[in-house]
């Protein structure tokens, strides 16, 4: 068993297609702004797992993940092999930053705001 797709809830999904694939450079793997569906995957695996761009508010979705939000958590970590490349990189495409890279015992991780309800953190173990 593998995981296939995993879903991450955003306020607008149209919105979040356009900052996951230009700003932090996913491909995209399925588009139907009419639909309000948008898939993105990793342009290092884009065989692999993909990621749903789901829109926020069903089943009381948005007061859990506006919670989160609040809480200043982040809802997903992506794995990269040089936290401090990958910071810089988007720094320079305009992604802001809640917390810069921080070595800790576990790797060094980073949290950035992608604008869509979430904080998202990058990881190198």
């Amino acid at each position: 068993m593998r995981i296939a797709m995993t879903s991450v809830s955003v306020r607008d999904p149209i919105e979040a297609f356009m900052f996951y694939t230009q700003k932090l450079g996913f491909k995209e793997k399925l588009f139907m702004p009419e639909m309000k569906l948008a898939i993105v995957v990793s342009p290092e695996d884009e065989d692999g797992t993909t990621l749903l761009l789901e829109p926020r508010g069903n089943l009381g979705s948005d007061i859990f993940f506006d919670g989160i939000y609040n809480a200043g958590m982040p809802v997903i970590v992506f794995g990269v092999d040089n936290v401090e490349a990958e910071f810089e990189r988007l720094k320079d495409k305009g992604v802001v930053f809640k917390q810069a890279p921080t070595k800790t015992e576990w790797g060094t991780p980073a949290i950035f705001d992608d604008t869509c309800g979430n904080f998202i953190q990058i990881h190198q173990p």
